[in-house]
């Protein structure tokens, strides 16, 4: 039975990816894929609504599950439906996180009133919006980096309301009763209430009725111009236009010399309808005929954004995490029992996970068409794919299940920190203007983030060696060996490509900001990151440390790197100074403490380990 194991691993790993490739069945008659599937606009980037959905709800509650107050399940989709179409509706829905007590005083709202403790509806939180506003007010000159907790807790509620709101006026009006016969309406009457308006301008003789309209009609459209989140209208002359992406209301004021509306419109219109209505039949004919014009001028926007919808059901790097626990968890039972058969279950495991999270960052680069590192985000996720790389090769010429171990704890580690990057918004995010070039983004930033990872995975590695040398019997001297030999391997390319990525980093500046060096606190981290690899390589060149001494060493290349890559961030100076993230803060200190805490357990006198005992 034993010898199945590898093969029964195997198959449940192949079975969770394929489990996670299936496309997402619709739970109504209405085709939410199809509805998801469209393209809009938004912070510059063309992509499907089913990314506004996810982002969205992750940006109001940190999470992508919601439910209606019946407890019935909702789909992002469905979600988003009902905010843009039926917001009478989505009032009631329980999306906006609040956790600080003093914030929800101020809606006169207690924990137990809310979904888990923790989440309130626009219904509640509505009758005390103007105190919200007059505190958010108060907190705004202050800067980010110094407010206060209940300051920072207010900022956030009030731009999380404000993007509900946005995005409750980017396609129908948010008061609207019937919006398609408004619009029918509206376009009937336009000719002869446009003429009424300049007769009454100019003094002459006109029809109120209709010039009332006409002026009510354009200030709802101007007010939709101006909350609207989505650039939901797209332009006439197809994808080669990418900037003629429009808001619905400021199409709608640009409709008044013609009298035409948009078809766009008009198909948003008909969507808040049928919805409403709960005409499943029409909703989707009305989407099919919709995806079928706009195959016609916008082929690979709808390809990509088809792809983007598939990526985000699939969510590769959710079933990798769940992979390289696992993976993590044999590998460590497989010290104990079976080490053959366990340890290759784990690394085909790994292996697994890893082919999972290439094609994840594979399908980021194309949806983006960039190199793999272009935010904080895919930082984390290059650093661990870089690292658990390096550890499948440790594995495949070790067999010992070292590799599979750190593997998988490092894949982990890395996907977990990259979940929490997720929740500050759209994580295929526009690039910013010192990013914004492919060749730098593939040579510098790809390179040094390889640094990144391989520092780190040999500070894991060197966790490994005090951790089973300090409290188990199992670090013999052959284990030692393949483990120092591994952390020296693993350091020399790392100090490599980070001194590589660092010159780049500083031709680049040069080009970019007329000087090559500027003591900036990313270029002091990354200079950092050199120096600290480069004292590990001198003192195990020079006898000066032994393989306990360069273990420590190893383990305190984690405080530096895990310093250089988000320490700096948090510092809100220099010109590097992205991805600012105050609340990582003291997770960076934790983290930090950890590892002094390790480097002080494998300081203690070898006599005291457990595989050094007498």
């Amino acid at each position: 039975m034993k010898k199945r194991l590898p093969l029964l691993f195997l198959l449940l790993g192949l079975a969770l990816v394929a489990r996670s490739l299936l496309p997402e069945r619709n739970k109504t008659d209405f085709d939410l894929a199809a509805f998801g599937r469209l393209p809009v606009v938004v912070n510059g980037r063309v992509k499907p609504l089913d990314t506004v959905a996810r982002t969205a709800l992750v940006v109001l509650q940190s999470s992508q599950s919601i439910s209606a107050p019946d407890e019935t399940k909702l789909t992002p989709n469905e979600w988003l439906l009902d905010v843009l179409f039926r917001s009478s509706r989505a009032d009631a829905y329980q999306h906006f996180e609040i956790n600080h007590p003093d914030l929800l005083a101020i809606f006169s709202l207690t924990p137990a009133d809310g979904r888990a403790k923790r989440r309130f509806s626009f219904r509640q939180l509505e009758p005390k919006i103007d105190e919200l506003q007059r505190q958010a007010r108060l907190a705004e000159p202050v800067e980010a980096a110094i407010r206060t907790p209940f300051q920072k807790a207010v900022a956030q509620l009030y731009a999380n309301l404000g993007l509900y709101i946005r995005l409750k006026a980017s396609m129908v009006a948010p008061d609207h009763q019937d919006f398609l016969s408004e619009l029918l309406t509206y376009q009937k009457n336009v000719t002869a209430g446009i003429a009424a308006v300049r007769a009454k301008e100019a003094g002459q003789p006109y029809d109120a009725a209709l010039a009332a309209q006409m002026m009510e009609s354009g200030g709802r459209f101007s007010r939709m111009g101006e909350l609207a989140y989505l650039l939901a209208v797209p332009p006439s002359d197809g994808e080669s236009n990418t900037t003629g992406w429009k808001k619905v209301g400021e199409s709608l004021l640009d409709s008044f010399p013609t009298g035409q509306i948009n078809p766009a419109i008009m198909v948003y219109a008909g969507l808040a309808r049928t919805w409403k209505a709960d005409q499943p039949k029409e909703f989707n004919e009305i989407l099919r005929l919709y995806r079928a014009q706009l195959e016609r001028n916008f082929p690979q926007s709808l390809v990509k954004c088809d792809a983007e919808a598939r990526y985000n059901s699939a969510q590769p790097f959710y079933t990798a995490m769940i992979l390289y626990v696992l993976a993590f968890l044999i590998a460590v039972t497989s010290w104990l029992v079976w080490p053959d058969e366990l340890g290759r279950a784990a690394f085909w495991l790994l292996g697994i996970a890893w082919v999972l999270a290439t094609a994840g960052l594979l399908a980021r680069m194309w949806l983006e068409g960039r190199p793999p590192v272009t935010n904080l985000y895919s930082s984390a996720l290059f650093v661990g794919w870089i690292a658990v790389g390096f550890c499948l090769a440790l594995e495949y010429i070790y067999r010992n299940a070292i590799g599979s171990v750190a593997g998988g704890l490092v894949g982990f580690a890395t996907l977990l920190i990259g979940y929490y990057l997720s929740l500050g918004g759209d994580t295929l995010e526009m690039m910013r203007a010192v990013l914004d070039s492919n060749f730098w983004l593939a040579t510098h930033v790809v390179t040094v983030t390889a640094g990144y990872g391989a520092t780190f995975l040999a500070g894991f590695l060197a966790l490994i060696y005090i951790f089973r040398g300090v409290f188990t019997k199992s670090l013999d001297k052959a284990t030692a060996d393949a483990l120092s030999r591994m952390i020296y391997g693993i350091v020399c390319f790392a100090a490599l490509f980070s001194l590589v990525g660092t010159i780049l980093g500083g031709i680049w500046a040069d080009q970019s900001w007329g000087r090559f060096w500027g003591w900036d606190p990313k270029e002091n981290g990354a200079l950092m990151i050199v120096i600290w690899n480069a004292i590990y390589l001198h003192a195990r060149w020079g006898g000066l440390a032994k393989q306990r001494g360069l273990a420590v060493l190893a383990v305190f290349g984690n405080v530096i790197t895990a310093w250089s890559w988000f320490g700096v961030n948090m510092l809100g100076v220099g010109l590097h100074s992205y991805g600012f993230m105050d609340s990582a803060f003291p997770w960076l200190l934790a983290f930090a403490g950890s590892q002094l805490l390790c480097i002080a357990i494998g300081s203690i006198p070898l006599a005291m380990w457990r595989s050094f005992r007498a």
